[in-house]
């Protein structure tokens, strides 16, 4: 248990933060599992439409802490040639 009255600060503000980050985190499998579900129905539009919204919403992910940036760059650059095989 929080003993200083800054340390029970500290414990809302982390409180506050998990939520906001569960959230964010919620948004980006969502769109990464709605990309991977038109790759595996083999519709090479769909799979484009799909990475088209979920690139910004990886990136932003990354921008704000809430996954490492190269991992966002290697998730993006995975699906897009995930994608491109599609196509041949």
């Amino acid at each position: 248990m929080a003993n200083t009255k800054s340390a029970r600060k500290a414990t809302r503000v982390i409180a506050r933060k998990t939520e906001i980050n569960k959230a964010r985190r919620t948004l980006l499998r969502n769109s990464v599992r709605k990309v991977e579900e038109a790759i595996k129905s083999g519709d090479r539009n769909a799979a484009l439409a799909a990475l088209k919204e979920a690139e910004p919403v990886i990136m932003r992910a990354a921008q704000r802490k809430v996954m490492h940036k190269n991992t966002a760059s290697r998730k993006v650059s995975r699906l897009t040639r995930r994608i491109a095989k599609l196509g041949r």
